[in-house]
């Protein structure tokens, strides 16, 4: 018995329907179910009933775009195909960037629909296994060592935000905090350990100190040294090391970047977004290495730690 697939399809045009269903007529594993809005979209779309969203971009109020961005949000492991028509060429790319998995446009429905559907849900399926994989991972440990290139700092982010996020250990806020902590740290080791560019160069401008970055990351010593970072994961925290080698600093004589006093200085601003937006934060005596730590919270908000002392 062939296995059948649930597709909705978002559309009040009565034009797309009948183009729907004749490009799959004649394929009974999938079953159509139809809605005009969005809204009424967003309302139906779950993961046990609904395996794609075939959706047009001219939705009225609340266009495909949104629908994307919402499915996103709500229902990541269920893809949304877009159906495009001409005239709203860059409505679509912005759908695409928010999420969107795929496009077919309206004229070519018949002939391509079937196959970009298969090969939609062939990756989402990928998806949906990976995903739940992830929630069986209970140890992961990850080490990169890299160059003083701040362009692979995204790659080695976004990798751990997805880590973490499949094994349940932080919502979506906390993912993008984060980010922003790992971004800081490792550019800290980057600029200000390897290369030593002091912050303070910033007072008289961004140019100057840009323009020693550029000079160091081809001058030796400053050009030799790399970074490492480590990552632990368990079911309870995770554990990120960033080690520069440079000449280091001493911890003991870092300001409080929390201090009134220290709130608007140059050199502050990211030890300031790392100690809030992690759990727990040290460097080793040598300053040329820091340690961050973020913990699983229950849906209070309160760490194992904390639901501990308060019993």
């Amino acid at each position: 018995m062939v296995p059948v697939t649930p597709i909705l399809v978002v559309s009040p045009h009565l034009a797309h329907r009948d183009a729907i269903r004749g490009a799959l007529g004649d394929h009974p594993q999938f079953r159509l179910h139809f809605v005009e809005t969005a809204a009424e979209a967003t309302k139906v779309a779950e993961p046990k009933e609904v395996a794609v969203v075939l959706t047009a971009l001219s939705l009225g109020e609340f266009d495909g775009l949104e629908l994307v961005k919402q499915m996103r949000k709500e229902h990541p492991l269920i893809p949304v195909v877009l159906m495009t028509e001409e005239g709203n060429d860059e409505l679509a790319f912005r759908a695409l960037k928010a999420g969107a998995a795929n496009y077919v446009p309206v004229q070519t429905l018949n002939q391509d629909l079937t196959e970009t559907l298969e090969t939609v849900l062939a990756a989402a399926e990928v998806d949906r296994r990976r995903a739940c994989l992830m929630k069986s991972l209970t140890q992961s440990q990850l080490e990169f060592t890299i160059t003083n290139d701040p362009t692979l700092i995204p790659c080695i982010v976004q990798m751990f935000q997805e880590n973490v996020t499949g094994m349940g250990l932080c919502d979506e806020t906390s993912c993008i905090r984060l980010g922003i902590a790992l971004e800081e740290a490792i550019v800290n080791a980057m600029y200000h350990g390897n290369l030593e560019v002091s912050s303070e160069l910033r007072r008289d401008g961004d140019q100057p100190y840009r323009d020693l970055i550029e000079q160091r990351k081809k001058q030796r010593p400053y050009s030799d040294r790399s970074v490492t970072i480590r990552a632990t994961l368990s079911r309870d925290q995770a554990t990120y090391v960033v080690r520069d080698q440079g000449p280091g600093f001493d911890p003991s004589k870092l300001p409080d970047p929390t201090a009134p006093a220290n709130l608007e200085s140059t050199s502050g601003r990211g030890l300031l977004l790392i100690r809030t937006f992690m759990d727990e934060v040290r460097h080793n005596e040598t300053g040329n290495e820091i340690t961050m730590i973020i913990r699983r919270r229950d849906p209070s908000g309160m760490t194992a730690a904390e639901q501990a002392a308060v019993a």
